[in-house]
């Protein structure tokens, strides 16, 4: 069997062991919802760690210069953290450039409904 036949392709290293190969994308189907909740937890992870910190630096710029004006700068900053982590966590996926669009802002090129003498009955 060839090593580049099947599912895998081999890797520049050599190709000879499964463990270099990298597998194929044989499908358009979008990321899996583990692995979109991973990321999303990743990321609101990371945007949620600069609170500690910005918090230890508030005490500390108080400790050091005496002026709470900066500390409350550095905690006024830290406080919008959360709800722009949540926000950023919660974001879809970004959209692939073959994803059909759901709206497309066309004109009309014929009127929908045909102009003329329309014959009523009363009565």
């Amino acid at each position: 069997m060839a090593a580049s036949s099947g599912f895998f392709r081999p890797t520049d290293n050599g190709g000879g062991d499964d463990a270099a190969r990298n597998p194929v994308l044989i499908t358009d189907a979008a990321q899996s919802f583990q692995d979109q909740q991973h990321a999303r937890v990743r990321k609101y992870t990371i945007l949620m760690a600069f609170r500690i910190p910005a918090l230890v630096l508030a005490a500390i710029a108080y400790g050091e210069w005496h002026n709470g004006w900066i500390s409350l700068l550095i905690i006024g900053a830290s406080i919008p953290l959360p709800w722009i982590a949540v926000l950023i966590a919660n974001d879809r996926p970004p959209r692939r450039s073959d994803e059909p669009r759901r709206y497309d802002h066309r004109p009309p090129t014929s009127p929908q409904i045909e102009p003329g003498n329309r014959h009523t009955i009363e009565g």
